[in-house]
């Protein structure tokens, strides 16, 4: 097989996580490209959690999408949620000791989701709500079903580890991770790999109970379907890669670019990124003698985040903090403050479902227009989003090297899928990274015209660099003092938003909006964000429909390239350009309209909390473009 697409599915704070993260480890090992997705609720322990993977052997993984190949089961809830999801063919490994548990038992699923159990398993003749029944249901949808023991697997571990019963539960994932890695071929030395990446080298006991596991797990799997799974040689052409979540692959590239303080206050999903660069404040060379360190402060709220973090710049550190929507809702006016003292600050900004609270471990798209107009008043600002975890890496770097050259505040909008998916990448060519720190200022003595109006981009001298400079909320004049003159006010007034202009001129719009397709293609597809590798991926499958299409990434929205894109879309019979989007509203063509005048009427939204998927997107882009609709709104996942 060159792409397999897998599932495992079990109890929040049950092991699921790392058994996705063990598999991840161990096929990224073996060269293969790996992209699994974490979907959860918001609870410590026992809702249902799955991870959802695509691996490839012929490319790094950009979407995800149903059926799959394998679903791995640890309980009951996951059983009847994912048994319909399995592809002709393709394997459901369950505990068959819950064969007679009877779906009223599963208490801690949603009313909606048991309701539409019910219907699915009635319409797939099942006579019974168990889970028998729903193994049975799979079979006749065509999938082949494993089931094992649990409890007889764990009461051989306990005799072969001297464990008691209580202690080996802890090893009720390793049965789906020694199921998983038996069906599809990965070997013992592969999977040592995923557990020493887990758990470290320095704990080979852990690492040796659970290959023990994997052994009886292994004899435990027909062997008719032993290897059935096998992926093909890797043929992805790298000499390195690395494999990690997309706040790991963000902390890393704000370390190389050179982050000297990082704030925040803990909010799901943006904490892990800081918790990553904490991990690693001690900052090294190539040689590993240490080169710096970097503050991480955790604040009592996210309003104390920015303000430290603006402090930290007017000192001339690399700052930046990290949250999400309800964070960011409390840090406008610590923003406003940023963007009317030309303090280049940046703001990485996870998006998740929102109003209010929402949806905490789900994600969205619904912080567009939010970003762009945040805080009263009007001031340059640069809004930049990410499409991949790769992208992530260098847009951070860009991000933080605009911040300082243009003396702005900068929003880094991540999607909290890609916050949460783990993918592997090519390692970064650290060649391509620059650091540009601006007319930064170390060395200076007596009063400095902090906002000296002969250039709309002043000399930045820092504090305690001997300059004294003056700041304040109110408007100002050149040396910083408080000013009201009407005349001052519009000087100062232009000088600020005349770098709008100046960002327009000097960053190429290529950078800022990327046309993937060929020039013959008939129908366009425009998003941004995580949309991105779903809608390449289901331009492939159209194409081999004979359906040509192209898509238009949308990067950066502020300063937004409206010449180019205006350009691109033209090209296209208005009809056949199709806004896809995480949200409602579909915010980025709202953003187009508003700098180009063309308003898009096609529209493919999703705003469940899961990600667009492949499958999903084909059929919905063959609807609109067939006529049959004008807006297709998503729902597929659990």
């Amino acid at each position: 097989m060159e792409e397999l697409y897998l599932l495992l599915g079990g109890p929040q704070g049950g092991g699921v996580e790392t058994a996705g993260s063990v598999l991840t480890a161990a096929l990224a090992a073996a060269g293969y490209g790996v992209m699994s997705d974490r979907e959860y609720y918001s609870n410590i322990v026992g809702r249902h959690s799955y991870i959802h993977f695509t691996i490839s052997a012929r490319r790094f993984p950009r979407s995800l999408t149903y059926p799959v190949h394998l679903v791995g089961t640890m309980d009951a809830e996951s059983v009847f949620t994912h048994f319909h999801e399995v592809v002709k063919g393709g394997i459901l490994v369950y505990d068959s000791g819950l064969a007679n548990t009877r779906l009223q038992q599963v208490i801690s699923m949603e009313p909606e989701v048991m309701e539409r159990v019910k219907e699915r398993m009635a319409s797939a003749g099942a006579q019974q709500m168990t889970i028998a029944a729903a193994v049975e249901a799979a079979t006749r949808m065509g999938a082949r079903t494993v089931g094992i023991d649990y409890r007889a697997v764990l009461s051989d571990a306990s005799k072969k580890l001297g464990a008691s019963s209580v202690e080996v539960q802890r090893y009720r994932n390793t049965i789906l991770i020694g199921a998983a890695a038996e069906v599809m071929g990965i070997d013992d030395e592969e999977l040592r790999t995923g557990f020493e990446k887990r758990f470290s080298s320095r704990n080979p006991k852990a690492i040796e109970s659970n290959m023990a596991v994997v052994d009886i797990v292994r004899d435990e799997v027909p062997k008719d379907v032993k290897g059935s799974l096998r992926l093909d040689p890797s043929a992805l052409d790298v000499e390195e890669m690395i494999s990690a979540s997309g706040n790991d692959v963000i902390g890393m590239a704000k370390i190389v670019g050179g982050v000297r303080y990082q704030s925040y206050y803990p909010i799901t999903p943006a904490s892990d990124e800081s918790f990553f660069i904490e991990a690693h404040q001690v900052v090294k060379g190539q040689g590993g003698q240490q080169v710096g360190s970097i503050v991480v402060f955790q604040t009592e709220d996210e309003l104390a985040a920015i303000n430290s973090a603006i402090g930290a710049a007017l000192t001339g550190a690399r700052a930046a903090t990290a949250t999400s929507g309800p964070g960011f809702s409390l840090m406008v006016e610590g923003l406003g403050w940023a963007g009317h003292n030309e303090v280049p600050v940046l703001i990485t900004l996870y998006q998740r479902g929102g109003p209010s609270t929402g949806q905490p471990t789900r994600g969205e798209q619904a912080e567009l227009l939010f970003s762009l107009f945040a805080s009263h008043g009007e001031f340059p600002r640069i809004v930049i989003a990410s499409g991949d975890i790769e992208e992530a890496f260098y847009d951070t770097i860009k991000a933080l090297n605009w911040a300082e050259k243009y003396q702005v505040p900068v929003i880094h909008l991540v999607d909290k899928f890609m916050a949460n998916v783990i993918s592997s990448m090519p390692m970064p060519d650290l060649g391509k990274v620059k650091v540009e720190r601006g007319s930064l200022i170390t060395k200076a003595s007596g009063p400095m015209k902090r906002f000296d109006l002969s250039s709309p981009i002043s000399p930045r001298p820092v504090i305690g660099s001997g300059a004294i400079t003056w700041y304040t909320g109110d408007e100002h004049n050149e040396w910083g003092h408080i000013s009201e003159d009407p005349v001052n006010r519009i000087r100062m007034y232009d000088k600020r938003m005349r770098k709008l202009d100046i960002m327009d001129a000097e960053i190429p719009p290529e950078e800022r909006a990327t046309y993937y397709g060929d020039d013959n293609a008939d129908f366009l597809l425009v998003g941004w964000g995580f949309v991105k590798g779903a809608a390449l991926d289901a331009l492939e499958e159209l194409r081999a429909q004979g359906l040509r299409g192209a898509y238009l990434h949308l990067r950066v929205f502020s300063p937004f390239p409206s010449k180019y894109v205006k350009e691109i879309i033209s090209k296209f019979d208005p009809s056949r350009v199709i806004d896809v989007e995480n949200n409602y509203l579909g915010q980025a063509a709202k953003v187009i309209e508003m700098n180009t005048g063309i308003e898009i009427d096609r529209f493919i939204v999703k705003y469940t909390g899961r990600p667009i998927y492949r499958h999903e997107l084909v059929e919905a882009v063959k609807r609109i473009l067939e006529g049959k609709s004008v807006r297709e709104v998503l729902a597929y996942g659990e």
